[in-house]
């Protein structure tokens, strides 16, 4: 057992494309999260019956790939003129029944599609459907969460306090299992929020960054908790309803 695996707790929890590079040999399961914006607009989609298929990209090869697939290719920009989807929650709220969505993103996107290349069952949870995805990973034996975090301008991971929170608040439901240190530090980082009713979170660095540029209606999308009933599960290369 190498120091830094947590092989010796069913459930445990590591930071970003590494964690999936470094310890999902060691899982059954992988649980994404990514919470402003990614993993909420994969439980929107889901909820009206779409399906979305994560890409890391945001060049001309998600057209490509998109194409192939008979997807809709969501915007690079938050903010949309017209009609369409991009990685805004709100754009994805009324998405139809059966729309295929490619949705790249540099953070949940990016590490979803590694972590599809994996042996373990890949989902991705966030505040809005904490409860599902705890339901639909019970199953499995050893459970790796992952929140993504942001970047710096450097490209250098950020730890973003959303997804840290979101990633206990998913581990707080496996009430069975034995935790990490690190996983029974992110369900405190939960139940912190969750005794202010998320609110804190309102000015967390992600959520005033998506303040300052007008979104938000996108903020308050991703704090709501437990409205979805449906654990998004990677199935090969998409996103689609348990």
């Amino acid at each position: 057992m190498t120091w830094y695996t947590q092989e010796q707790f069913s459930v445990r929890l590591e930071w970003g494309i590494e964690a999936v590079e470094q310890l999902a040999e060691m899982a059954d399961c992988i649980i994404i999260v990514d919470v402003m914006s990614f993993s909420t607009c994969i439980s929107l989609a889901l909820d009206n019956g779409a399906q979305v298929y994560p890409y890391p990209w945001k060049d001309e090869s998600a057209i490509a790939y998109g194409n192939e697939r008979g997807a809709h290719i969501a915007s690079t920009e938050r903010r949309l003129t017209g009609n369409g989807y991009s990685l805004s929650p709100s754009s994805l709220k009324n998405i139809e029944q059966g729309a295929r969505l490619v949705l790249p993103s540099p953070n949940g996107s990016a590490i979803s599609f590694r972590a599809k290349e994996t042996a373990a069952a890949v989902f991705s949870g966030c505040f809005r459907n904490m409860a599902a995805t705890a339901r639909a990973c019970h199953q499995f034996k050893r459970i790796l969460v992952v929140p993504c975090g942001e970047r710096w301008p450097n490209g250098t991971l950020r730890p973003a306090v959303e997804d840290l929170a979101a990633a206990g608040g998913i581990i707080s439901y496996l009430t069975d299992r034995t935790w990490s240190p690190e996983a029974s530090a992110a369900v405190s980082a939960y139940r912190h929020s969750y005794q202010k009713n998320i609110s804190a979170l309102n000015e967390c660095a992600s959520a005033l960054e998506l303040a300052s540029r007008g979104f938000e209606n996108d903020v308050a999308l991703c704090l709501e908790r437990n409205m979805s009933e449906i654990a998004c599960r990677l199935h090969g290369d998409v996103f689609a309803p348990l």
